[in-house]
């Protein structure tokens, strides 16, 4: 008769307790990542949509000979607009607050365009915070007339 030797088969608790914790460590690398990766994805956006702004109001001045001052400057999803022609269809909105528009100031001689941005490690934002961001939990990006 053969006797046969039983041996246990499978994983000791050592071995699984180490890959929990090697997935566990791999787990907390990614989220950090992918934390920021929303914040930056809307601030790309952000900067987008000002040099869009900033293209049709360069257009507004070379033909009106002015740039268009705070008043005449459009509401969020409004068209940017002079003597028939049209400069922007839709003036873009801040993408987390889409009835808050980018922040525009003009005397029709000179412009500032200021977004919020939410990266504060972001190697383009102002170097002196601009209101209406607070520094804090936003930063400034501001584009100006050339």
């Amino acid at each position: 008769m053969n006797k046969k030797k039983l041996t246990a088969q499978g994983f000791t608790l050592i071995e699984l307790l180490v890959v929990v914790a090697i997935i566990g460590i791999l787990a907390s690398l990614i989220m950090a990542n992918l934390v920021g990766i929303r914040q930056r994805a809307r601030d790309a956006q952000r900067k987008s949509d000002i040099r869009q702004i900033q293209s049709a109001v360069e257009l507004y001045r070379s033909d009106v000979g002015s740039y268009p001052t705070t008043v005449q400057y459009p509401a969020c999803n409004t068209s940017l607009t002079a003597n028939s022609t049209t400069y922007m269809k839709a003036i873009p909105c801040d993408p987390l607050n889409t009835t808050t528009p980018y922040s525009y100031t003009s005397n029709g001689t000179t412009y500032s365009l200021i977004a919020c941005l939410e990266n504060g490690s972001d190697s383009q934002k102002d170097g002196t915070n601009v209101a209406p961001c607070n520094g804090t939990s936003n930063y400034s990006f501001t584009v100006t007339n050339p």
